[in-house]
């Protein structure tokens, strides 16, 4: 899926589509991962469908640079993102259950059958939503070819996919479950810093 950007101001808002809250993890250092740590915790991060995350999202582009408060619900079925901060008029926030879509704002509610349909309609701009879901949690996303090279661990380092690319900065624990912590995503003059204060990842044992 392309992201496509009109003239109108709409960068703040963007945000709201990666993504949405929590107690804090502390990061783990890096010398504390170990080669095949990763794969053997394949199958759990892939099954992981169900999580609450709260982090900080940074936005840059050549002529402004603003960040907001992200809280991210994620269940099977339904999602539900909520942005605060300087972003918008306060809080922003982002809705999927069952084909249905709604985005409210300062401004009211609008719905759509479809994420990328309701973007297009109300930002001007869509994103593929099912890919983002599967990139903060170090995976590419399903439905579309990709890039990814790993780290001397086994943990993916670059992801380029749907024209992004993304680096995956920093890892913390939650759960047993390694998980990206700090992720620096780029389309074209576009950065995207997403630092994640608090993962909790719900895991079937």
């Amino acid at each position: 899926m392309t992201l496509r950007l009109l003239a109108r101001p709409l960068i703040p808002l963007l945000a709201l589509l990666l993504l949405a809250g929590c107690a804090g993890r502390t990061p783990v250092p890096d010398d504390e991962r170990a080669a095949g740590q990763w794969q053997d915790q394949a199958e759990r991060t892939e099954a992981l469908d169900t999580w609450m995350l709260a982090a900080r999202v940074g936005l840059r582009t050549p002529e402004d640079a603003t960040s907001a408060n992200l809280d991210w619900s994620q269940h099977p079925h339904y999602y539900r993102m909520l942005l605060s901060g300087p972003f918008g008029s306060g809080r922003s926030t982002l809705e999927g259950r069952e084909g249905r879509f709604s985005l409210t704002t300062s401004e009211g509610r609008f719905e759509a059958e479809t994420p990328e349909a309701l973007m297009e309609e109300q930002l001007g701009w869509s994103l593929p939503m099912g890919a983002l879901q599967d990139w903060v949690r170090g995976l590419p996303g399903t439905q579309s070819a990709y890039q990814l090279e790993e780290d001397e661990f086994g943990f993916p380092l670059r992801l380029e996919q749907d024209g992004w690319e993304i680096d995956y900065r920093d890892w913390t624990q939650a759960e047993s479950l390694w998980l990206p912590r700090r992720l620096v995503m780029t389309y074209g003059d576009l950065r995207v810093t997403l630092v994640v204060t608090d993962w909790r990842p719900v895991v079937d044992e």
